[in-house]
């Protein structure tokens, strides 16, 4: 079975280390992103592979708290955070490409990682996968244009 998974690509009035700034400003992440109304940052040090926080956001009219913990950082390029709601994990891949004129192509692709399984299980854990990507999406649609509203604010 393909991973269940969407892509979004917003354009953004910023250059790449605008973007990055904003993506990677994990205590900001409140005062950018409506959704989100509390981070606990769980590691300390710069944004790097391993940094670990725990995001409280208001989705669908309920809220949640979820841990997120950077798994890959290229800065200026490329960067993968990954969740988890029970046993099924999310990787969220930010993809920045510097266009002609110095703005910036941002592209977020959210893949549903499966748990191994046959049978009844496994599509429960498909069908599960699929809606929660599905019920993400417009909030993470959200999510890309505060970034690049914040970036443009910051590359001024």
């Amino acid at each position: 079975m393909t991973a269940p998974r969407f892509l979004l690509v917003h354009p953004v009035d910023a250059p790449p280390a605008a973007v990055w700034e904003v993506l990677t400003d994990i205590a900001g992440t409140p005062q950018v992103l409506t959704g989100v109304e509390e981070v606990e940052i769980l590691t300390g040090g710069p944004y790097a592979e391993g940094t670990r926080w725990r995001e409280t956001r208001s989705m669908l009219g309920m809220t949640g708290t979820m841990e997120l913990e950077v798994v890959e950082a290229e800065p200026l390029q490329r960067t993968v955070i990954r969740s988890a709601v029970g046993e099924i994990g999310y990787r969220t891949v930010f993809t920045l490409r510097e266009l002609v004129g110095g703005d910036t192509e941002l592209r977020l692709e959210s893949v549903a990682e499966l748990p191994v399984r046959r049978g009844p299980r496994a599509l429960v854990d498909g069908a599960s996968a699929r809606f929660r990507l599905a019920a993400s999406k417009p909030t993470m649609t959200q999510d890309l244009a505060d970034i690049a509203a914040a970036a443009a604010r910051r590359a001024r």
